[in-house]
């Protein structure tokens, strides 16, 4: 693999890192700003706004820029509203900074998806997105618990520092590395590219990524609760929970890139289907702590692996739009990860049991092998089609 894909897979870390340690962080937030716990918590939910506005509104804008310029520019702009983030004491600017810097990560990952897999031939695009994503995953395993940690010990504005110090080495490379061509040697047409979209393969693809994404943060988000309330750790083992799931999701992702291409294979159904019966054990078993922690990284394996993969099948099926791919695959997997605890909040809120959220993952991990079989049926129909279609000589 090409080093600059690392480069970019350090970049999406620790803005990975961001977009999750707000969980951690929140008590501290509402203490020091002097807000409700609720208020501060709103933080979460404003970034993932901005990710599903963010990603095609960026990528639509920045598709004539050179790649360079556009992946600085979005790097910047994280950088320097975290700087901001870290230093202002009022409540209403830092709930904006979330925003614009949710928005700069959605650019920054749509431009870098479309740039990682321009640079190795199709048969390695799945393997070139994976390494691209392992930096979520990596978040999740390393980024996240010493974001909690250094909120604990220094205060979550030291946090917000340390983001933003180590996007400035990826934005060093960035600009000394990143491919300085036109975004589009050839005109880019976003009213092509969004019928493209429109195809019933790609809405299949983009509601599957959804649903799978959806599943994972319906549980991830109450994961720590249902340690402490269900399972009755204490405190200090959340990190270590929190760390088994993103090393499952990071062994996940990179199986997924070494073995995925895009297509809906038997070994991809299987997993999708393996899924709800995952979910399932984990609901009941949660009460203890082996099977809570051996369930964690199965299933952020499976889930973050699946997610890859079904990034890689977007770019696949959506090659016709190769500016705008990227961006609404991660506008699907911020709507799963949007919509997934919005769910369980409701099923817990009106179960008063925190496992009611896994057992909302168990219930759309199910409705997403419904879609996969539409989506394997419709691309075997495709396959007939291609087969016996005419072939017409021309004289």
């Amino acid at each position: 693999m090409p080093v600059f894909l690392y480069v970019l897979g350090l970049a999406v870390f620790a803005q990975g890192t961001s977009e999750f340690m707000l969980s951690g962080l929140v008590p501290g937030i509402a203490r020091d700003l002097s807000v409700p716990v609720g208020a501060a918590a709103s933080l979460t939910s404003a970034y993932a706004v901005g990710m599903i506005v963010g990603a095609p509104v960026m990528a639509a804008l920045s598709a004539r820029w050179p790649r360079r310029r556009a992946l600085a520019s979005f790097l910047t702009a994280f950088v320097v509203v975290h700087v901001v983030g870290a230093v202002t004491t009022n409540f209403p600017v830092l709930f904006g900074t979330r925003i614009v810097a949710a928005i700069a990560n959605a650019g920054f990952l749509a431009v870098a998806m479309s740039v990682a897999t321009t640079l190795v031939v199709p048969a390695k695009h799945t393997r070139a997105t994976a390494v691209l994503l392992s930096g979520v995953s990596l978040s999740c395993v390393a980024g996240v618990p010493a974001g909690a940690l250094l909120g604990e010990w220094a205060g979550w504005r030291s946090a917000f520092w340390a983001v933003a110090a180590l996007c400035l080495p990826a934005l060093a490379l960035v600009f000394r590395s990143a491919p300085a061509d036109a975004a589009r040697r050839h005109v880019v047409s976003i009213r092509r590219e969004a019928h493209a979209l429109r195809s019933r393969p790609v809405r299949l693809a983009l509601v599957l990524a959804t649903v799978v994404n959806g599943a994972t943060f319906a549980t991830f988000a109450y994961l720590a609760v249902i340690a402490t309330d269900v399972t009755y750790l204490p405190d200090g083992a959340i990190p270590g929970l929190l760390a088994a799931f993103g090393a499952g999701a990071f062994v996940g992702v990179t199986a997924a890139g070494r073995m995925g291409d895009g297509r809906l294979r038997r070994g991809l159904l299987l997993a999708v289907c393996a899924l709800p019966a995952g979910w399932a054990a984990l609901a009941l078993t949660s009460e203890r702590a082996v099977p809570l922690f051996t369930l964690a990284v199965v299933q952020g394996g499976l889930s973050f692996g699946i997610g890859s993969t079904l990034v890689s099948r977007v770019l696949h099926v959506a090659s016709n739009a190769p500016s705008l791919g990227g961006a609404f695959a991660t506008v699907a997997l911020n709507v799963g990860a949007f919509l997934g605890p919005l769910l369980a909040g409701i099923a817990t809120g009106a179960t008063d049991d925190y496992r009611a959220a896994v057992w909302v993952s168990s219930a759309l991990a199910g409705a997403a092998i419904a879609v996969a079989v539409a989506s394997r049926t419709r691309a075997a129909h495709e396959d007939v089609e291609e087969v016996h279609r005419p072939v017409v000589i021309r004289r």
